[in-house]
């Protein structure tokens, strides 16, 4: 009869319980590795586990917790809110610290996440929160400044070998059968660099074999095993890369039938559709601008509308905004003008802002000149008055150059009538 450990899928059997056992990330855990010395100096802080699925984040939690000898607790945000928490952060007090593991806490809201920042401020609990998401999108700002995020990475080729030859020698399954790993790539390519699906399709493949006396492990029997069609697409590989830069220079240069067909490519090969919503938000002022303003408002609605809906419907959405975006008028002119602006600021410094744009709520400021000789712009024709709004070393700099496109030609106009040719328009 199997013991319940036998009975647990091969990923949970094969979890590290030393961090002499635990495979990558070696950034992070190597000799001189930040989390190395802080597990082994016992000073572990708040922290946060930004990394794709199965590079170990609950694992390293796991791990820290040990080290430390604190009491353990586990959430998933999926399935537990504020009550679950209090309930934690109670017992924890009566203890004096524990750590909290809070799976996926990028799905907590707002009042989920300040319901944590009282006991994480006084240390009653450790917070260690994982996420596959950017944190600084999706954890508020308060609970963030007080949580040390660390990024975990994708597992290399080697390391997730390393995972497979570990199994196959040192489960107490798998050592008993004679398994050969004779070709590895389609196990590497299938897992996309998570251990979990790396070891679960390991064992699947074994499964399948049936009461094979020899077990070969082959690219060809691992396709048959899982009965699915390789993807071209690596989402946390070099490809991922390729493809999100094919996209967005198919969108710049113009062309919707290419922007749209890199976009499928990574939407066929598993990519998160808020990635690709978020990299066309950019473009939207990035690449496009004034030549079309309302090129950030589709783009701004398509985000929403993908964190509403979801895929599938979610695609079409995209393909929308991608269509839409290639298929408008370009310009640059904002991205270089804040690009200007802030090479200016490192060269010169923290100029003064000049007395009569200051603002003078008190008596004092009003002796002072502050906001004296300001002139409202709404109280002259065509609402406007010739004034100084630069600093006085900077009087006459052109930051914004407006592009070459119909839309912002008007506005050189514009700002031509309004200026004359104290900045060149």
């Amino acid at each position: 009869m199997a013991t319940p450990s036998q009975l647990a899928p091969l990923a949970e059997r094969m979890r590290p319980h030393t961090l002499e056992a635990y495979t990558g990330q070696v950034h992070l855990l190597g000799t001189n590795g930040v989390l190395r010395k802080a597990i082994q100096n016992g000073n572990i802080p708040s922290c946060i586990f930004w990394g794709p699925p199965g590079v170990g984040k609950t694992t390293l939690a796991l791990l820290m917790a040990k080290s430390l000898n604190y009491p353990f607790f586990s959430l998933s945000a999926i399935s537990s809110g504020v009550r679950e928490m209090r309930a934690i952060i109670e017992e924890a007090e009566k203890n004096g610290k524990a750590i909290l593991f809070i799976d996926e806490i990028h799905r907590f809201n707002k009042a989920q996440q300040d319901a944590l920042l009282g006991a994480v401020e006084r240390g009653t609990i450790i917070l260690i929160g994982a996420t596959t998401e950017n944190p600084s999108f999706e954890v508020i700002g308060a609970l963030l400044s007080r949580c040390q995020v660390y990024v975990l990475k994708t597992l290399t080729n080697e390391e997730q070998i390393s995972i497979l030859t570990n199994a196959i020698s040192k489960d107490e399954i798998l050592s008993k059968m004679q398994i050969k790993l004779e070709e590895t790539e389609a196990l590497i390519h299938f897992a996309g660099g998570d251990a979990r699906k790396l070891l679960n399709t390991l064992e699947l493949v074994i499964h399948q074999a049936g009461k094979l006396e020899k077990i070969i492990i082959k690219n060809e029997s691992v396709a048959a095993a899982i009965q699915k069609k390789a993807s071209q697409y690596d989402k946390n590989g070099e490809q991922h890369y390729d493809i999100i830069s094919a996209f967005i220079k198919s969108m710049r240069g113009s062309d919707p039938n290419a922007a749209v067909y890199w976009m499928a490519r990574m939407l066929e090969g598993g990519e998160d559709p808020k990635f690709i919503a978020r990299r066309m938000l950019i473009l939207a002022s990035e690449d496009i601008g004034n030549a079309n303003p309302n090129a950030l408002l589709l783009a701004t609605a398509c985000f929403q509308a993908i964190e509403r809906i979801g895929l599938p419907e979610g695609r079409i959405i995209l393909s929308q905004c991608a269509i839409y975006l290639a298929s408008s008028p370009k310009s640059n002119a904002s991205y270089e003008a804040i690009n200007k602006a802030s090479a200016m600021i490192q060269e010169s410094g923290d100029l003064p802002v000049p007395l009569h744009l200051r603002n003078a709520p008190t008596r004092l400021m009003k002796q002072m000149d502050y906001g004296k000789d300001y002139k409202y712009a709404h109280s002259y024709e065509q609402n406007f008055i010739a004034q100084e709004f630069l600093p006085d070393r900077l009087i006459g700099k052109k930051i914004y150059e407006p592009g070459e496109n119909t839309r912002e030609l008007e506005i050189r106009r514009f700002l031509k009538d309004r200026w004359k040719d104290k900045y060149g328009y």
